[in-house]
Order: C-alpha cells, then sequence, then structure tokens
C-alpha cells in the first residue's frame, strides 16, 4: 500500500461513523475515485421467512440506510473531493449483495485493431451491448469476474513492488 493510500485509509477509518458499518467497510481507491464499501448488518429473521420475505426486507434496509446517512454522506465526500481531489463513491454490502449508490464513469481512450472491433461489433449487433464503448466496459467486466484470483495475485505482486521500492535508497539526492 502507499503512503497515499494509507493516508487517505486511515482518513476515512478516522471519519466514518461507527454506527454505520460497525467498523466493517473497504475502501477501494484508484486514480480518480474513492469508493466506501459498507457491510450492513444482517437482520434477524424468522424460520420460516420466505426468500421473498428476506429479500424484500434486504432492499428495505438498504433504502433506510441510504437515505438516513445522504447528509453526513455528501459531508465526508466533499471534504475527502476537498484534500484527496477524488470523487467519492458510496455502496453497501447486504445479505450477500452489493449495491452502490453512486458511482463515478471515466471515459478510456484506447486504439483497437480490426479483430478487436469486431468483437465489440458482434456484440453490439447481437443486443449484448447498445454501442462499442458498452461492449468493451462489457468485456472488462467478464474478465474481471473470470479471473478475480488472478487479478487479485496480481494486486498483491503490485503491493509488494510499491513496499520494496519505498524501502529501496533515496536517488534523489
Amino acid at each position: 500500500m502507499t503512503n497515499d493510500e494509507e493516508i487517505i485509509k486511515g482518513w476515512f477509518n478516522g471519519r466514518l461513523p461507527e454506527e454505520w458499518f460497525g467498523g466493517r467497510h473497504e475502501i477501494v481507491l484508484d486514480r480518480e475515485e474513492i469508493t466506501i464499501l459498507g457491510t450492513l448488518p444482517e437482520p434477524e429473521f424468522a424460520q420460516d421467512a420466505s426468500e421473498a420475505e428476506r429479500a424484500a426486507t434486504m432492499e428495505g434496509l438498504v433504502a433506510r440506510f441510504r437515505e438516513e446517512t445522504r447528509q453526513r454522506r455528501i459531508e465526508i465526500a466533499r471534504e475527502a473531493e476537498h484534500r484527496f481531489r477524488r470523487k467519492v463513491s458510496w455502496g453497501v454490502v447486504a445479505g450477500g449483495e452489493t449495491v452502490m449508490f453512486t458511482t463515478l464513469s471515466v471515459p478510456v481512450m484506447t486504439r483497437l485493431r480490426q479483430p478487436e472491433r469486431r468483437v465489440l461489433d458482434t456484440l453490439v449487433a447481437a443486443g449484448v451491448a447498445r454501442s462499442r464503448s458498452d461492449a468493451l466496459a462489457w468485456c472488462v467486466r467478464l474478465v474481471g469476474q473470470r479471473t478475480d484470483t488472478w487479478l487479485a495475485d496480481l494486486r498483491d505482486a503490485l503491493h509488494h513492488v510499491d513496499r520494496v521500492r519505498a524501502a529501496g535508497p533515496d536517488l534523489t539526492d
């Protein structure tokens, strides 16, 4: 973890109200965005509660949390955006499902050769995506889902490289 990441995570750990997530939250960072993903406590269900009742209860729990915390989340996000110069997004995990309240959509430029463009065009023609841009986002999500372990290993390796680099000699003199 870089020093900036440690500072951002530490700031949010100190700033987030403990009663929101009972200390169970994740902070995900990239160059443009800080995502706060908190886990809501599971409610008590009767043994005979149906799946529909459980799902509706979780949906209500998420809606209540979103409304009751809106003003505080906005205040915290404004502070963080000013301080860290990144947008802040919010979401919760409830009943094993992730629900995002806000997210940042960032344009990414790329150059593709004809075989790659044909893949995107096929997805558009098949109705999987509305545009090449949507098709590319769909492909990225699919790769992310299918290679979770590999991507996690790669991120761990990058964190290790950051730690080794930080521990190395200072060459700025």
